[in-house]
């Protein structure tokens, strides 16, 4: 048996070309491993082709060249075995306004087979937190609560892997959080997670791994901590004790600017700079320090790098 929940090799997509418009190459020899028990994100421009892999998976697609394996189940062979091994939440809500999530369930699990006696509809009602839900309109549910009854919708079958696109969409803040905290309990109880997003903080969160596609290529693939490591810089603010109207001498071989008059700002790599010389050029200067502030690199940082990269040379992917 397979270590990798998702085994995916020389993955390639091409669309042909109508009238006048040429072929288009959505997916160029794309190779992706994805970890059992991961939860493992998916990041990438819109049109990079995040879709067009999860269409594939999900039989929706035909691929043009490669080969996908899910739970070990290559999906030429047999493409119904693979579709059991997976559940797809995806963008879009969808649902019958006239059942209650309790029905919806039941008869979504009716439709993959799963005999009444093997169903788990209040189980998984309960684990995103609509137990007390269980028999309303599923038409009354507020919009973050149809996002919780699809991925329950996706998990009728219990499939070892579950992939969310974009699963907190439009969504505040507060429900953002509690759909992190559900995929959270989701992955503990076994389940491999696939996430696209395009909320970089929601993938630095939650993901234990992180391959970024663009222009249909995989441009980076590794843990998250990393591939933020990737963008070794830092800022440190010196909040003052004074006005300034000009940089010190001492600073300027530093890069530092002004933020204000009384906050000097410098951006500078860890391993090639000290930061005691930082702090002995300012005392050099006669300038007493009222505060200190850090930020480190985000994966947004990463994301951008790779991406703009990416973009400067797109004939190359």
């Amino acid at each position: 048996m397979s270590d990798f929940a998702i085994d995916i090799r020389g993955l390639g997509k091409t669309y042909k070309g109508r009238g006048r418009k040429p072929e288009k190459p959505a997916l160029r020899n794309i190779d992706l491993q994805i970890p059992k028990g991961s939860i493992f994100g998916l990041l990438g421009p819109n049109g990079a082709g995040k879709s067009t892999i999860i269409n594939i998976m999900a039989g929706l697609v035909t691929k043009t060249s490669g080969s996908v394996r899910i739970w070990d189940i290559d999906i030429d062979r047999d493409m119904r075995a693979a579709k059991s091994a997976i559940g797809i939440v995806p963008q879009e809500t969808n649902y019958d306004a006239f059942f209650s999530p309790l029905n919806l369930l039941d008869l979504m699990a009716g439709l993959y087979g799963v005999p009444k006696k093997e169903r788990r509809s209040m189980e998984l009602l309960r684990l995103v937190g609509l137990e007390d839900k269980a028999h309303a309109y599923t038409r009354s549910l507020s919009g973050g609560m149809k996002r919780r009854l699809m991925m329950a919708k996706a998990m009728v079958h219990s499939p070892p892997v579950l992939v969310l696109d974009e699963p907190t969409a439009g969504v505040d803040v507060e429900l953002r959080r509690e759909l992190w905290n559900n995929v959270k309990i989701l992955n503990k109880t076994g389940v491999t997670i696939l996430l696209t997003t395009h909320y970089l903080e929601e993938a630095e969160e939650l993901c234990d791994r992180i391959a970024i596609i663009n222009h249909g290529k995989i441009i980076a693939c590794e843990s998250t901590e990393n591939l933020i490591a990737r963008i070794d810089n830092k800022e440190i603010r010196f909040r003052l004790d004074r006005a300034l109207d000009k940089i010190p001498p001492a600073l300027e071989r530093f890069n530092a600017t002004l933020e204000g008059a009384r906050t000097l700002m410098i951006r500078y790599t860890p391993r090639e700079q000290d930061v005691g010389a930082l702090i002995a050029a300012l005392q050099d200067s006669g300038l007493h320090i009222a505060d200190i502030s850090t930020s480190e690199s985000t994966l947004e940082d990463a994301f951008l790098q790779l991406t703009g990269a990416s973009n400067q040379n797109p004939q190359e992917n």
